[in-house]
């Protein structure tokens, strides 16, 4: 496993969509640049309490977590999270954690956009500059 940071960006993927109809003026679309910790053994996107609250991301359930060190609890679920990593995005939903004050980008995220982590040289990059690729 390896642990290293990234900035990226996440917006409310509702507001995007309404800024790209004319219906909100772009800056009014809510958006935030975050430290995001990339975690191989991280499954979802993880993020702070405080960005969800300013990003006004609708909740989208409960899910249970299972931290490292054992501990276990029910954490908040948002939805409609637009995440742009290296120039690709897409929209997930996220684990809301109360006291964090950094993203975890987790191996969903990664997947959907084709990142590929190298833990020698704690980078980042696309598989394929070009594509997105999808196995099948």
């Amino acid at each position: 496993m390896g642990r290293f940071a990234v900035e990226f960006k996440l917006s409310n993927n509702i507001d995007v969509a309404l800024g790209r109809r004319g219906l909100l003026p772009s800056d009014q679309v809510r958006q935030v640049t975050i430290q995001g910790m990339v975690g191989t053994g991280t499954m979802r996107l993880v993020i702070p309490a405080c960005v969800a609250e300013q990003l006004g991301l609708p909740e989208a359930g409960e899910t249970q977590v299972h931290y490292a060190d054992g501990r276990r609890a029910t954490r908040k679920l948002v939805g409609n999270i637009r995440v742009e990593l290296l120039g690709r995005e897409s929209t997930f939903r996220a684990i809301v954690e109360p006291n964090r004050d950094s993203a975890l980008i987790g191996a969903i995220v990664l997947e959907e956009l084709d990142l590929v982590v190298d833990c020698v040289t704690q980078t980042l990059r696309p598989r394929d500059p070009k594509y997105i690729t999808s196995e099948i």
